[in-house]
């Protein structure tokens, strides 16, 4: 057992790509990026799609040219493990979507400010991310079961989506029971409305909430949720941290903008959470045997190239699925 344990803590110990340098370059320049979002949406206005479509086209070049550098620069190994990480984390952005489409529905945003809502939570699903990614490094260093606990997070969220999913409750958003709202009222009152990009007024001489601030917890709340996953999942496809960091970030800086030019067709995704479902499945059975190879050497492992092949033959498949199955649909509401 003590030759597996050296085995798990030198295959963990990878050298990261991430040098100072470059570390420092990647999080001045994402700072940079969400400084630049808080100034484009300090004046509430309406997304049109052609802001919101040349916004995602920058944010999808940014990570290309980011992976191609890595590449050229680094090595392939890298930059297959760079690109296999963002569209993983990319995917499970989009689900990150689909819940805050649901929140600024059930709490009835102004679509002025949607997009102020969604910087929000953007900010924190980062910060969050930085504080999982730099505990699963330490994790992972020092721990050897810990690549199978990632691996039964992975399995347990897998199964969870599919139960919700089967029964219909991934499309419910009860406002008046969730935590975060509840807890907040408790303490403070909220106004009826909203007051622009304020958080909180005084009214009748007392600091009051507005709904906008019950929004914004309720999107980082569920942040935390999706941070429980996510980073699990990239650590399973590379265990270099800077790598992980990256592919979080980029992943979601473009979510702001992704969400005007997908809002229409995310309702159409109706077999994404299966199709997110069977890639945590599958970077969680990946988490498992690379654990066991460790454990004993004639376990096989799932190279990093097999799991991108996986990761982009599930989303088109189910993309196609899901246009096909709302075909009909869409007839209906153009006829």
């Amino acid at each position: 057992m003590s030759l597996a344990v050296s085995h798990l803590a030198s295959s963990t110990a990878i050298e990261s790509v991430g040098t100072p340098g470059l570390w420092a370059v990647t999080i001045i320049g994402v700072m940079g990026l969400v400084v630049l979002d808080f100034v484009l949406t300090r004046r509430p206005h309406e997304v049109s799609m052609r802001e919101a479509l040349g916004w995602t086209v920058f944010y999808i070049a940014l990570p290309v040219a980011f992976g191609v550098y890595l590449w050229a620069s680094k090595g392939s190994t890298p930059g297959v493990e760079f690109f296999t990480g963002y569209l993983l984390e990319k995917s499970l952005s989009v689900d990150n979507l689909f819940v805050f489409m649901l929140l600024l529905s059930a709490f009835a945003v102004p679509a002025a400010l949607a997009q102020r809502v969604l910087l929000y939570g953007i900010v924190g699903a980062l910060v969050l991310r930085a504080i999982f990614i730099a505990l699963g490094a330490a994790a992972l260093a020092t721990l050897d079961w810990a690549f199978l606990l990632f691996g039964a997070i992975l399995l347990v969220t897998a199964i969870k989506l599919i139960v919700d999913a089967l029964g219909g409750h991934e499309n419910e958003v009860d406002v008046s029971s969730m935590k975060s709202v509840r807890l907040l009222r408790r303490f403070m009152p909220v106004t009826d409305d909203y007051r622009g990009t304020k958080m909180t007024v005084i009214e009748k001489g007392r600091r009051a909430l507005t709904p906008l601030a019950l929004v914004v917890a309720a999107v980082m709340a569920t942040d935390l949720v999706f941070a429980v996953d996510s980073v699990p999942a990239v650590y399973g496809v590379t265990g270099d941290p800077f790598l992980v960091f990256a592919t979080n970030a980029f992943a979601l800086l473009g979510l702001r903008a992704l969400y005007f030019v997908l809002h229409a067709a995310l309702a159409r995704l109706v077999h994404l959470v299966y199709g997110l479902a069977i890639i945590l499945a599958f970077i969680g059975v990946k988490l498992v045997l690379h654990w066991a190879h460790g454990v004993w050497s004639s376990v096989p492992t799932i190279p990093t190239l097999a799991s991108l092949g996986v990761i982009v033959v599930v989303l088109v498949t189910v993309t196609l699925t899901s246009l096909r199955a709302t075909r009909d649909d869409k007839a209906t509401v153009a006829s």
